[in-house]
């Protein structure tokens, strides 16, 4: 694996705000070239972002969040230069999952083994794409139902929980960013070492260098 390694996020309007910005600029602050594509966007194009709570409602509440600047253009995306892929949650998921060409590029990922990093309603792009055949993982609760008619052996965890099977790490919500977040770098085979051996504030290397 490249010391610099290439991560792809892939983005549509009304994708999660704090799913997308939160990985977006943690993996690009550890190090990681960090490439958000929506298809027929190009890089300078935003999306915009919803803003999903728990507020003690039946469901989670939806508000405006902010507009994703996009940093490549989708129609340029060559999947086998890139190390991992980031699916955040949010509405975009459910008709991305409707653009042959969104699935066949998660699909790569998928029969590739590359690592993955789902979270929420992520999961529903991820199904779509054959990414739940077989594989434990876990998503917000409502989308429960395709993780499983897809194959999946869905695992409910707490919100700020994290699963891990193989190269796949997914989550129920934004809650579970930290460990999330942190299971995904690990799964690239990279981790955060500080000169003295102690010290969380720290360089970003590769894990075996």
């Amino acid at each position: 694996m490249p010391s610099r390694a290439r991560i792809l996020i892939i983005v549509g309007d009304f994708v999660e705000d704090y799913e997308v910005m939160v990985p977006f600029q943690a993996l690009l602050m550890l190090g990681f070239q960090v490439d958000a594509v929506c298809p027929g966007k190009k890089a300078g194009d935003t999306c915009k972002t919803a803003v999903h709570d728990f507020e003690g409602d039946q469901t989670y509440t939806e508000k405006p969040g902010h507009n994703f600047a996009l940093n490549a253009a989708f129609d340029d995306i060559r999947p086998e230069s890139y190390d991992g892929l980031v699916i955040p949650g949010g509405r975009a998921p459910e008709y991305l999952r409707m653009d042959a060409k969104v699935v066949d590029l998660v699909k790569y990922f998928v029969d590739a083994r590359k690592p993955i990093a789902a979270i929420c309603h992520g999961l529903q792009l991820l199904a779509a794409a054959g990414g739940v055949s077989g594989r434990t993982c876990t998503a917000y609760p409502a989308c429960g139902y395709e993780v499983k008619a897809n194959g999946g052996n869905m695992k409910d965890v707490e919100a700020s929980e994290v699963v891990v099977d193989g190269n796949l790490v997914t989550a129920p919500a934004w809650p579970a960013h930290p460990k999330w977040l942190a299971a995904f770098v690990d799964v690239l085979g990279y981790k955060v070492v500080h000169k003295d051996g102690h010290s969380p504030r720290a360089p970003f290397v590769p894990a075996h260098s």
